[in-house]
């Protein structure tokens, strides 16, 4: 069985080769995001091997039948195969006490076995011609029209039945509970689920290999993960990554020769350009993103050692009665309890930020208005939050010291006037300490 479309048939062989790129990547990337979100990785790496004795067994059915090989017969072969090994696995389930992690690798390693097996000791059953290899390894050079036909025709299909069934989807992905309790059909939907990624894979398997399918499910969706908490949108970048590192891939693939090598592995490049992708989302995406909370957290540390400073000057002013608004280095070492060139740092940072000016050749710091304007806030914030630990917590005030000294530097301005509101606006802290509520210091 055979259908033209006469549009592709125009195309060139590397032309439908990056046609062929674009749908399978287009089909890994809308499947991708459900298999991360799902955590069911390791079911669309247990499937893209457990395909290959149907991709074997299509090739076998070609050759009696006398024909070339047919995308429709080999597609068909390897979709049957894996809807029966995730039967398989759900029957390991049942009838043993295996937890599906296990029997999701019995059956990898099994069906890859066969498959395998059937590669070497089938070989006069199919044609020797038939490049079954590309099916393993991935190779985009070896897709042909009807190729493309028949993998643009199952992407359509399965593109069209998630968004007819999104909303469910979503739904089921998330919360199984919530989605009985609203009357979705939960068994069916799994069964849609698995149906589709088992079409996703075996649209995807001739270009990627089955060794390296599973990658395109799980590595763009992964980096699309990092970059967002909203499933549309994880959905759009994951198809986007997807596409991208496809046609990277394939670029490569078609067009670089390394020494005497030809043509390399197509899925093994495309899996090198989404891991290179995942290697830039990983350390910079802006929420998630592994530099990005290192650069975060440092900011973070050194925002808390300004602050510290500041509130040592106060409360070193606040000891002499503000009969000054000025304070010695020294002095300042000792109530800080840190070495000298720390604190010299901290001062040089406060200056640079605008929170305190030097006199005397840095021997004595005062406070701008803003710096005292956040001074005074982390003053006030740890005495009203120790107020609250002995209030509401029944904590002793002996212990409340170390909790306010974290709370003070991310405790929000809203939750500040909560707190107020709730304490009454307390003039003493439980130490006897006046919480100041003025910006500026009263000389």
């Amino acid at each position: 069985m055979t259908f033209d479309l006469p549009m592709i048939g125009a195309l060139s062989l590397n032309q439908q080769a990056y046609l062929a790129t674009v749908i399978f990547a287009i089909a890994a990337g809308l499947l991708g995001s459900f298999v991360v979100v799902r955590r069911v990785a390791l079911v669309g790496d247990t499937l893209s091997h457990a395909i290959l004795p149907g991709v074997v067994l299509g090739f076998i059915i070609c050759f009696y039948l006398a024909m070339e090989r047919n995308s429709w017969v080999i597609f068909a072969c390897a979709a049957a195969v894996g809807i029966v090994s995730i039967g398989v696995v759900n029957l390991i389930q049942n009838t043993t006490r295996i937890k599906p992690d296990t029997a999701l690798g019995v059956v990898l390693a099994g069906f890859f076995g066969i498959g395998l097996a059937m590669v070497s000791g089938l070989r006069e059953h199919y044609d020797a011609r038939a490049s079954i290899e590309s099916f393993i390894f991935g190779r985009i050079a070896t897709i042909n029209e009807q190729d493309v036909i028949a993998m643009l025709v199952v992407t359509a299909i399965m593109s069209v039945v998630i968004f007819a069934v999104l909303r469910p989807l979503l739904v089921v992905s998330f919360d199984k509970g919530f989605a009985l309790s609203m009357g979705y059909p939960v068994k069916l939907l799994d069964c849609m689920f698995y149906a589709m990624l088992t079409m996703t894979i075996v649209v995807s398997m001739q270009a990627m290999g089955v060794l390296m399918v599973s990658a395109m499910l799980i590595t763009p969706a992964a980096s699309a993960y990092l970059l967002t908490n909203e499933l549309l949108k994880m959905i759009f970048l994951a198809v986007m990554f997807s596409v991208v590192s496809a046609l990277a891939g394939c670029y490569l693939s078609i067009n670089v020769d390394v020494g005497e090598y030809r043509n390399m592995p197509t899925g093994a490049l495309i899996t090198l350009a989404a891991s290179l992708v995942f290697c830039v989302t990983y350390f910079f995406a802006p929420e998630h993103g592994v530099l990005v909370k290192f650069l975060k957290k440092l900011r973070h540390r050194r925002r808390v050692r300004r602050e510290n400073t500041m509130k040592a000057i106060y409360k070193l002013l606040e000891n002499e009665g503000f009969n000054s608004d000025t304070v010695s280095f020294d002095a300042l070492c000792a109530v800080r309890r840190v070495d000298a060139v720390r604190v010299r740092k901290e001062i040089d940072q406060l200056v640079k930020k605008l929170f305190a000016i030097t006199h005397e050749d840095g021997g004595k710091i005062t406070l701008t208005s803003e710096g005292w304007k956040r001074a005074t806030e982390m003053v006030r914030i740890h005495r009203l939050w120790e107020l609250y630990l002995i209030n509401q917590a029944d904590y002793q005030a002996d212990h409340v010291h170390d909790d306010a000294e974290k709370i003070e530097h991310v405790i929000s301005p809203e939750v500040m006037a909560k707190l107020e509101k709730e304490l009454n606006f307390p003039e003493l802290d439980p130490h006897g300490k006046p919480i100041p509520y003025t910006v500026e210091p009263v000389l």
